[in-house]
């Protein structure tokens, strides 16, 4: 073995880390970011935190080992999850290693919220840890063969994701925004048909009809999708306004005569993107409008999630392709909204009208 003096050491060229390996320990960190979010939601530890509360506090209530708790909660409160009492309330009775929910996370991490998105970040949490081996066995196979219609036991997955995980993400992002932008167009008075396309739980259409008391119209979705949004527009007492419907998007009659088309993450899973677009334009009514909200690639945070979907053969289009395609499918007038949040990956917002029938 060969042996250098400290001198010889201390002359050695210096070759400095570069900064862009960083992203390397990020990424690794950020598995065990969402991990720790994920027991903390699996604990309901943020139903313990509506005031400022003492780790050794919450470890009783939960009976974890008050010492870990509080390296936790201090965990949580780096990832902005958590807020630290402030340090005029230190003191004996009140120390600054209490910790409450961010105020501004509190509606989406309280089990009892309206708002509540838990169960929707862990069904996405428990998807993205199987990504691993799934993407392996993609980049050394390919895509596999496509199916035009899932089989029985995935469309029951999907109506079970309607009833709870897509529910909450819709309620507490998706409502919203749609409600944003149709109460921004100055003809939605003017609406008396839409048809929610993919809607999954129904929830928009519901929120739309109740904003609007003229406007009636369709939920469509793979049918046991379909019979989700059934229930929820029948709980919301608009069954004589809505109704879910059941089929394949792809090859199945969707209607036609409709005032507004909300169409949200669908045509990523269609075969032949140019054929739903051209098939929307005719079923809208002259004047119509189409709301069209989908992830385009280019931004890293789009790349991250939909790399296993790409990979699979679904489509997400480049920046701008789909507004292209939008007037080539015979849409007069596309205007890009990119000014909303939608979960986990921005999204594009289209509107794009039909032409006036000037025969």
């Amino acid at each position: 073995m060969t042996h250098i003096s400290h001198e010889q050491f201390a002359a050695l060229p210096s070759s400095p880390i570069p900064a862009r390996m960083q992203s390397c320990w990020d990424a690794q960190l950020a598995c065990q970011d969402a991990d720790v979010l994920s027991l903390a939601l699996e604990l309901e530890l943020f139903a313990h935190l509506d005031e400022f509360a003492r780790p050794e506090e919450v470890a009783a209530r939960l009976g974890l080992a008050p010492a870990n708790t509080c390296l936790f909660l201090e965990m949580l409160g780096s990832m902005g999850m958590l807020e630290q009492g402030p340090a005029h309330m230190d003191s004996p009775a009140f120390p600054s290693n209490c910790y409450r929910t961010h105020p501004e996370m509190q509606p989406y991490l309280h089990p009892a919220s309206p708002l509540y998105l838990g169960d929707a970040l862990q069904f996405r949490h428990k998807v993205l840890c199987r990504c691993r081996n799934q993407l392996e066995t993609l980049l050394r196979e390919g895509p596999p063969d496509k199916e035009d219609v899932p089989d029985e036991i995935a469309q029951q997955a999907w109506a079970r994701a309607a009833q709870v995980q897509i529910a909450q993400e819709q309620r507490a992002v998706t409502v919203p925004v749609a409600r944003r932008i149709a109460g921004q167009l100055a003809d939605r008075q003017g609406w008396r048909t839409m048809l929610d396309l993919g809607g999954g739980p129904g929830l928009v259409a519901i929120a739309l009809a109740q904003d609007l008391p003229a406007l009636s119209g369709v939920v469509f979705d793979y049918p046991a999708v379909a019979a989700v949004a059934q229930q929820n527009i029948e709980a919301a007492g608009l069954q004589q306004r809505l109704r879910g419907v059941g089929g394949n998007l792809a090859h199945e009659d969707f209607g036609h005569g409709y005032d507004l088309i909300w169409c949200s993450s669908v045509l990523h899973f269609v075969p032949d993107t140019m054929s739903i677009l051209k098939r929307l334009h005719a079923a809208l009514n002259p004047g119509g409008m189409l709301l069209c909200a989908h992830a385009e690639a280019g931004g890293r945070r789009v790349l991250q999630y939909y790399l296993r979907m790409r990979m699979q053969g679904r489509q997400v289009l480049a920046e701008g392709e789909l507004a292209k395609l939008l007037h080539e499918a015979g849409f007069s007038e596309v205007t890009t909204r990119t000014d909303v949040d939608f979960p986990v990956a921005p999204v594009t917002v289209l509107a794009a009208r039909k032409g006036e029938d000037l025969s």
